[in-house]
């Protein structure tokens, strides 16, 4: 699939068979969001790999907008390390790039995710932090649900030529 395929058919999947996610799948899909840009090639973060179903389920109990979880076979938490960072701030950008690498990487191993996002809302990342035990300086900005999508999603193509500016507004 090339990458303009992997974009326009990116779709935030919500629904999932019970197939398992494989290791080699979740590793292509880390080894994609650390080749993400980052400011300063900083590269500030972390990955939690969560394949429980106690966890997901817990995630989803404190997270309103998470119920997929219970069916998902798996989550990536995308967190950034503040000690890692020289340029402060950009990791929000970083770990949004790695976030959407992971989720292009998913469809063009032909599952499904989307984006459950943590920051900036304290009471998510506080929740976050404590069930997995996070360290004080990192935080989690998104956690990234995935799995075999329980129904195929149309292709999209959002191009709106409105939105277009030229060198000025």
């Amino acid at each position: 699939m090339d990458i303009m395929e992997a974009i326009l058919s990116r779709r935030s999947v919500r629904e999932y068979t019970s197939e398992p996610v494989g290791e080699a799948e979740i590793d292509q899909l880390l080894r994609a969001a650390m080749n993400a840009p980052s400011a300063g090639k900083e590269r500030p973060w972390h990955f939690v790999v969560i394949r429980s179903r106690a966890t997901l389920e817990e995630i989803a109990r404190f997270h309103p907008y998470a119920q997929m979880l219970h069916a998902a076979p798996a989550g990536v938490l995308v967190c950034a390390d503040t000690t890692l960072e020289r340029q402060p701030g950009f990791w929000v950008q970083d770990c949004a790039a790695a976030a959407q690498n992971i989720m292009l990487a998913a469809v063009a191993q032909g599952l499904g995710a989307v984006w459950v996002g943590m920051h900036p809302v304290a009471d998510r990342v506080q929740s976050m932090r404590e069930l997995l035990n996070l360290p004080e300086p990192v935080i989690p900005l998104a956690l990234v649900a995935v799995g075999h999508p329980a129904r195929e999603t149309p292709r999209q193509d959002h191009y709106d030529t409105s939105r277009i500016h030229r060198e000025r507004w």
